[in-house]
This record gives structure tokens, C-alpha cells and sequence, in this order.
């Protein structure tokens, strides 16, 4: 009786031709939206052509990959394993390419990194405008959000490196402290506030406050500071943007908290004050990756302009 060794390469080999890159990151995009539709328009495909590549992907590999629950599409177990496993050949792939580009004598490729709206607005630009002047190729996406969305994302792969408020507790993250932002009070450049020292939760708890919504790490840390001092903060107006936050305190309809260094301009030009508190109250900034994440030149490049913003906040 005659065996032939070769049946199960060549169907993997012939399963391994289905699977086409276009076609896993369409899965890819399909499973982080739970929708074809929006994944269509990320992709900038129609959404027959991305039902088409599924099926493909699909009959190729003779296992369903995906499965709708209403409107709702969800990676069935073969999906999430091929899933797992694409993105890491993602990476190597990505990797590969960067340093492609390293042998041409060129530091290229697409870098993402998360981070709050007040970092990307307040500290950021000190760093990226050096980045952006030596390696004009790399292309550097920013995403704005909660610390904990952006760390969801560093999980998921969908962004390279983090600069968020500790604490970050995924087992898949590696957290780097950063720096040490001091939260202050502010309140309008009126001279009942030009000479105050140092405040205490009582006093602010006084006045109309102006806080960050909840569920930002800010908030709970202001929200613990209060709480130390047995008082409950009850903010007449709660604000994601910290420009708004400062506007309105400017405007004199309440007192706020935030970081110091988004309101350094505001008090050097005379628009709000800044009061220290009593207690002092700090947040930990934190580089946070994925443990396994492939050091690509583009991102080893990321990770040099953050250490050179590191050691700037530091001297000052």
C-alpha cells in the first residue's frame, strides 16, 4: 500500500495561496469595527468588495472566520486564530520593511501613537518638530483618547507606542515612567487670586468648579484628592477639552484643576492664574509598548524624540 506523504503540505501550501494580506487586513479592520460597512469605509472599498474578500478568505481556508449577530460581526475561534496570528506576522512584516528602507540609507515607514488630547497638544510639538525635520519620511499618526482606550489599542496592535496618565495594568504592556506632572488650580487673573498661595480641597470646593469628565485617570485622581479630604468634588460643568476648561474659568464661571504645564502660556501672558495645592497633588506620564512589539528604525526613531522631550521637561 502506497502512502503519500505530501497530501498535508499540499493543502497547506494551497490554503497558504488563498490567504492574501489585502484579505486578513479586511478581517482585521472587520473584526476591531464589528461592522462591514465601516470597515468599507476605513478601507475606502465598497462593502460588496469587502463581503467578497471574507468569502474568499473563507473558502480558501474551509472554515467560517467571521459571524453576524444582527448588525454585529464577531470573529468565530478560527477567525480570532488567524487573527492572532496574522498580526504578528503584521509586525514582522513591518518591521522588514522599515529596515528595507534603513539599508536604501533611509529612516521610513508609519509609526502610532496614542495619547491624551492635553499631551498632544501641550507637550508633543516640542518633540515631533525635530522628528519631522530629521526624518521626513516617517510618517507619525496620533490618536487622542482615554488612557485606557489607548492602551486597548497598544493590545490590539493597532498603535505602536503609548504616552498616557499611569496606571496602565496590562500584562501585554511594558510602562516606562516618563514624567511627573504637577496638577494646579486655576482660576481668572483677578487680584483676590494673584495673592493666594497654596489651596486646599475645602476652598475649592467652595466655588463653582470646572472639572474633566469622568472616566479620565485625571478626573479620578482629582476626584481621590477631594476624597482624602473627606469632600465630595461636584463640578457645576464637566469638560473633555482642557482649552474650553480654561476658557471658562477665564471667563470667571468657576475654578478648575489641570496640568501646569497646559496653562504655563495662560499665566506668562496673564489670562488665568495657577495655585498650587495643599496637599500637592502629581500624575505619573507613562511610555507604555507591547513587550513584543519589533523595534523598527521608524519607531526607534518615535522613541529617541520622546526621550529628548523626557530629559527637556526634566531640565525645566
Amino acid at each position: 500500500m502506497e502512502i503519500n506523504c505530501f497530501d498535508a503540505d499540499d493543502h497547506l501550501f494551497f490554503a497558504l495561496m488563498q490567504v492574501q494580506l489585502a484579505h486578513l487586513r479586511t478581517l482585521d479592520v472587520i473584526a476591531r469595527h464589528g461592522s462591514f460597512s465601516r470597515a468599507a469605509r476605513e478601507l475606502h472599498l465598497t462593502q460588496p468588495a469587502v463581503s467578497m474578500q471574507v468569502r474568499q478568505l473563507e473558502r480558501g481556508l474551509g472554515l467560517p472566520l467571521l459571524e453576524r449577530v444582527g448588525k454585529r460581526a464577531f470573529p468565530t475561534r478560527a477567525g480570532e486564530v488567524l487573527l492572532a496570528h496574522a498580526a504578528r506576522a503584521f509586525r514582522e512584516l513591518e518591521a522588514g520593511v522599515a529596515h528595507v528602507q534603513e539599508l536604501r540609507g533611509l529612516v521610513a515607514g508609519r509609526v502610532r501613537l496614542g495619547t491624551s488630547a492635553s499631551i498632544s497638544v501641550y507637550l508633543l510639538p516640542l518633540a515631533l518638530r525635530k522628528l519631522r525635520t530629521r526624518f521626513p519620511d516617517i510618517e507619525l499618526v496620533v490618536v487622542t483618547g482615554l488612557a485606557s482606550d489607548i492602551a486597548r489599542g497598544l493590545v490590539a496592535n493597532e498603535l505602536d507606542v503609548g504616552l498616557v496618565s499611569l496606571p496602565v495594568r496590562d500584562r501585554e504592556l511594558a510602562v516606562t515612567p516618563f514624567y511627573r506632572d504637577r496638577l494646579v488650580a486655576i482660576a481668572p487673573p483677578e487680584r483676590r487670586w494673584r495673592r493666594r498661595g497654596r489651596v486646599r480641597a475645602a476652598e475649592l470646593a467652595e466655588a463653582p468648579l470646572i472639572l474633566f469628565d469622568q472616566g479620565s485617570t485625571v478626573r479620578r485622581m482629582i476626584d481621590g484628592w477631594f476624597h482624602r479630604a473627606r469632600l465630595v468634588a461636584r463640578p457645576a460643568m464637566e469638560l473633555g477639552n482642557t482649552e474650553a476648561m480654561k476658557r471658562f474659568v477665564e471667563a470667571g464661571m468657576g475654578l478648575s484643576i489641570t496640568s501646569e504645564f497646559s496653562v504655563k502660556v495662560d499665566v506668562a501672558a496673564g489670562r488665568l492664574v495657577a495655585l498650587p495645592l495643599d496637599p500637592p497633588l502629581l500624575r505619573q506620564i507613562g511610555l507604555v509598548r507591547r513587550r513584543d512589539k519589533p523595534l523598527s528604525p521608524p519607531l526607534v526613531a518615535v522613541l529617541d524624540a520622546l526621550e529628548d522631550l523626557r530629559r527637556q521637561l526634566v531640565r525645566r
